[in-house]
């Protein structure tokens, strides 16, 4: 919404000044919003997020006798990124779509530790209120541990969007069996 022009040019002076303080205040933190191959959309707290980039699948160099989540390994600017299928470790049956010209990557970061994960779709950063998160509900075992929580999209639709929490899968006995 920054970028449009008709926010300021569709306006008086004063509605304009309002809008522009609006966006300066918004309210809630920022978040990335993203969809795994499922179709689920899950968010990532911007803090969580050290980057996020798009790689054709030839820069992603495949890892000999690795589980079937690690897509391999990239070279971020001098530095190995591993890259793992976020939706199968998930619990997701489907793998990320290898086969396009760039993967959605979100590289995640706690301490000293950096993974990237491959996603279906990046929608976009927005800005949620935190305190209308609730409990996860309706979710399996498989994702349990790693949410933080989930938000009503809407009163009629009765559709979520969980929050991941990049810490507990970051540090999950699930990569020792990768």
């Amino acid at each position: 919404m920054v970028g449009n022009l008709e926010l300021l040019t569709s306006s008086t002076p004063e509605q304009a000044s309002t809008q522009l303080q609006e966006l300066e205040r918004p309210e809630g933190e920022l978040h990335l919003r993203f969809y795994l191959t499922s179709g689920q959309e899950l968010a990532f707290s911007a803090m969580a997020i050290r980057e996020v980039l798009s790689a054709p699948p030839d820069r992603i160099t495949p890892i000999p006798n690795a589980s079937p989540l690690m897509l391999g390994t990239l070279n971020l600017r001098g530095r190995v990124l591993w890259v793992a299928d976020l939706g199968q470790f998930l619990g997701e049956t489907s793998a990320v779509n290898t086969d396009r010209a760039e993967i959605p990557i979100i590289a995640v970061e706690d301490q000293e530790t950096i993974v990237g994960l491959a996603v279906e779709q990046i929608v976009g950063m927005e800005w949620l209120d935190v305190e209308a998160i609730q409990q996860p509900t309706a979710t399996t075992d498989s994702i349990n541990p790693y949410l933080r929580g989930e938000w009503l999209l809407g009163d009629r639709t009765h559709q979520c969007l969980r929050l991941l929490d990049q810490k507990a899968i970051l540090r999950s006995n699930r990569w020792a069996a990768v």
